[in-house]
């Protein structure tokens, strides 16, 4: 019969120096941050499988959907103090798929595909670009500046072709719509591996107290988005993407225009 250890021997075995086997934690994963970084991978998921059937109305809203999904799991994680390696590495493969593959499939069949080789070659660049752009972030997501990311953030990308995509939807097929679509496609592609900076908003306290006029900017937003949500959300972001490069240029030319007059 064995004998069950008494707790006065383990005080004293401790207490002699001996070594003491320390308890076995058990590995877990948090709940609620996952369960929303899966519901992003099942909008990319589900807009990949809506671009494979010709519905791209839904798969643009459901890349938005993913987006939004994507913005929540991050702030739950660091409000609720559940960060987590695991949470950090399915977040960046959900991305992978929901802003990096999915967007590019549902370019290509919209109308992308009509310039042969070259919309392969538009939507492969997106594609690539969306991996490089997320490596690169998980590289430097602890030597990078928290109020900025390098180069276009992978959700502002789909929002721009899957914007555009959603927009122009139900408008016949021609040269001209397919040329912009595998142009603005490569572009974001590009876009995504640039070095300019954006803001990343991750500074924006949600558990703060602000101003009642900032809440009804809000809602006064959100009402603006449903008078025409693709075209309005195609705007935002295409002032979103192209504002780093744009502010760039000005500076550049005011830098250049200032040497000039001196």
């Amino acid at each position: 019969m064995t004998k069950k250890a008494d707790p006065v021997d383990k005080v004293v075995e401790f207490a002699s120096g001996a070594a003491v086997t320390p308890p076995i934690r058990r590995k877990g994963i948090y709940l609620l941050p996952n369960i929303l970084t899966t519901g992003a991978l099942f909008g990319g998921f589900y807009a990949v499988l809506s671009g494979f059937s010709g519905q791209y109305e839904w798969a643009a809203m459901a890349i938005f959907t993913a987006m939004v999904f994507d913005g929540l799991d991050g702030r739950v994680a660091r409000m609720t103090n559940t960060q987590s390696d695991f949470g950090v590495q399915y977040d960046s493969l959900s991305d992978m798929v929901s802003f990096g593959v999915a967007p590019a499939v549902v370019a290509y069949g919209w109308g992308v595909s009509d310039l042969g080789k070259l919309g392969l070659a538009a939507a492969f660049v997106y594609a690539s670009c969306a991996a490089l752009r997320l490596a690169r972030f998980n590289v430097q997501a602890e030597l990078g500046d928290s109020k900025t990311f390098t180069g276009l953030p992978s959700p502002a990308a789909a929002a721009l072709v899957a914007g555009f995509v959603w927009s122009t939807y139900e408008i016949e097929s021609i040269l001209a719509l397919s040329i912009a679509g595998a142009v603005l496609t490569a572009v974001a592609g590009l876009l995504m591996v640039s070095n300019f900076k954006y803001p990343s908003f991750k500074e924006f306290d949600m558990r703060g107290r602000v101003p009642f006029i900032k809440i009804l900017y809000i809602v006064m937003g959100f009402v603006i988005i449903t008078i025409d949500p693709p075209r309005i959300l195609f705007l935002l972001a295409v002032g979103f993407g192209f504002s780093a490069p744009l502010i760039w240029a000005w500076k550049k030319m005011t830098g250049l225009l200032s040497r000039k007059a001196s």
